[in-house]
């Protein structure tokens, strides 16, 4: 049995391969239990890795190391995927908000730092390990290295901070997490009430266009084709139905205008008012159910990709008669179609029109689901190529000694937002089912979870044998919710987000995905997802800046 004894304490492929195995599935049935109503999820995952650490089973670092970084890319790389429509959306209302709360954080933590130092006497190397591992930002500790190799100070100075972020780390993450336990008891939070506010939040953002019947009654529109509507209008309106001569038909822009005709108009509904007094007053009529309606609506999805990079006015077959396309869905969100929009892959399209019309915009867009089941890899994988590579391109401040790098956490994140909106023109469709998407996600978080616990229980053991583990611990849970709680109260009181959307702040603001990984969980949505992009850039730039200042400032 000594082969078997080996499988499990020699390190070798298939060693890594079993005690990951086991330190995430272990850690994934312990998350599914809950204390006093509460369970940490995944997170689990890393206590599990911390245990197996601490018992002194170690997997190849190499490996381990690989498995991190990489784990912790498909994780913020799907994160970017999934919630870009909706992080460019919020630019442009809740960003700066958002950011400055987010720095807010960071700034806080630097000042509590700081009062540590000139308080306890504690060297700033070990306050600067303490407050990047508090906050659960590894960038932050190879900037610090970096900036005391480059100070050419004393070299035990870089393992006393590896030591210290080892050691605050942990509790870094039990910290974030408490925190927004903590702000959810504070604010009375019912998780269910929350998803249910945030639907209707949805709803309402969405700007969900609406359908309403109208009578021809201005007298300068009759004899007018349709286009002329559609030439007076400032937004995009679309005529799905039209009763025209005793008939129901789906019409084209050069249908002419007759008085008393009755059209079925979609529109966003702040225009409806401007419509009727276009058009004319509303009509008790139903176009949609009324006898003489041989049309047929359908919703169909665009798989094919020879279509995806092409504006609907520059696509031939889809301005044919017999049909009209009435509502475009992508991404949750649902728009009226218009000339401008690039087709992408996974849009629902709803199309009214006879029966022959309908199949023939069927063949045009695809609807082949089958065919989206199956990602295309490659411009995924380009992706993440790109997202490295801009994480590492070196960036230089004035009276910086060295160049701040944000890392292979925050290249994959922006290059995977700006893919996810603007892929298309570069011919890269990162289109991904949702379940494939969260299967890669769980899959990046569990492997970079169970990463971070192996590599740290050894450290964790050395620190706890030392006579000052407890006071650093202090510092760093001090350092990690301090911050955290004040900035919560502002934001829920003063700008009144919503828990979840704190959740998110909170979580980008630590730079801390298995923190996201909890509120998202909790949420059972991807709403703090939104928020945590949004903050997530400017914050690791803060926090490698923040240590790096305080090793140049500070450290003699």
């Amino acid at each position: 049995m000594n082969w078997l004894q080996q499988l499990f304490t020699q390190q070798s492929i298939a060693q890594t391969v079993i005690i990951y195995g086991l330190v995430i599935a272990i850690g994934t049935w312990l998350g599914k239990f809950k204390i006093f109503g509460i369970s940490l999820g995944v997170t689990w995952i890393l206590f599990m890795g911390l245990l197996v650490s601490y018992l002194g089973i170690n997997v190849n670092k190499e490996i381990e190391n690989f498995l991190k970084e990489f784990g912790l890319i498909l994780f913020v790389y799907c994160i970017g995927l999934q919630v870009g429509p909706g992080f460019f959306a919020s630019l442009k209302k809740n960003a700066l908000a958002n950011n400055v709360l987010a720095a807010g954080i960071v700034l806080i933590g630097v000042l509590i730092t700081v009062t540590f130092f000139y308080s306890t006497g504690t060297s700033v190397p070990v306050l600067t390990g303490i407050m990047s591992g508090a906050v659960t930002n590894t960038p932050g500790l190879g900037a610090a290295q970096t900036a005391v190799t480059d100070m050419h100070l004393a070299a035990d100075n870089n393992a006393l901070i590896t030591l210290a972020y080892a050691l605050a780390y942990p509790f870094g993450v039990f910290g974030i997490i408490f925190s927004i336990i903590i702000l959810k008891w504070i604010f009375r939070i019912n998780v269910d009430n929350e998803i249910e506010l945030h639907a209707k939040l949805s709803a309402i953002k969405a700007v969900k266009p609406i359908s309403v019947h109208l009578i021809v009654e201005n007298k300068q529109l009759i004899g007018q084709p349709i286009r002329r509507i559609f030439e007076m209008m400032k937004e995009h309106v679309v005529i799905s139905r039209m009763f025209h001569k005793d008939t129901i038909i789906a019409p084209d822009p050069d249908t002419i205008l007759n008085e008393h005709d009755v059209l079925l108009v979609v529109a966003p509904k702040h225009v409806v008012n401007q419509l009727k007094i276009l058009i004319g007053g509303e009509s008790a009529m139903n176009l949609k159910e009324a006898p003489q309606n041989e049309l047929i609506s359908r919703v169909i999805v665009v798989t094919r990709t020879e279509i995806t990079h092409r504006r609907l006015g520059d696509i031939p077959e889809l301005h044919a008669h017999g049909f009209t396309l009435t509502r475009l869905g992508r991404a949750g969100i649902e728009m009226v179609p218009h000339g401008d929009i690039v087709l992408q892959l996974g849009d629902n399209i709803k199309v009214v029109g006879t029966q022959e019309a309908v199949e023939s915009v069927t063949n045009v867009l695809g609807n082949s689901l089958k065919r989206l089941e199956v990602p295309d890899l490659a411009p995924i994988f380009i992706g993440i190529v790109l997202g490295a590579i801009v994480g590492s391109i070196p960036l230089s401040f004035p009276n910086m000694p060295v160049p701040v790098k944000i890392g292979l956490a925050g290249g994959p994140l922006i290059v995977a937002l700006l893919l996810s909106r603007f892929g298309n023109v570069l011919y890269l469709n990162n289109y991904t089912t949702n379940s494939a998407n969260l299967m890669v996600r769980e899959l990046g978080i569990t492997l970079f979870l169970a990463s971070v616990g192996l590599s740290s229980g050894n450290s964790l053991a050395e620190a706890f044998h030392g006579g000052n583990a407890w006071i650093w611990i202090t510092m760093g849970i001090t350092i990690t919710m301090v911050p955290l709680i004040i900035i919560g109260l502002i934001a829920r009181y003063s700008l009144r987000k919503t828990y979840f959307e704190i959740c998110g702040l909170l979580a980008g603001a630590s730079t801390d995905p298995p923190a996201l990984a909890f509120a998202m969980q909790m949420a059972k949505s991807d709403v703090p997802s939104v928020t945590y992009a949004t903050v997530y850039p400017l914050t690791m730039i803060l926090r490698i800046i923040a240590a790096q200042l305080l090793i140049l400032l500070f450290a003699s």
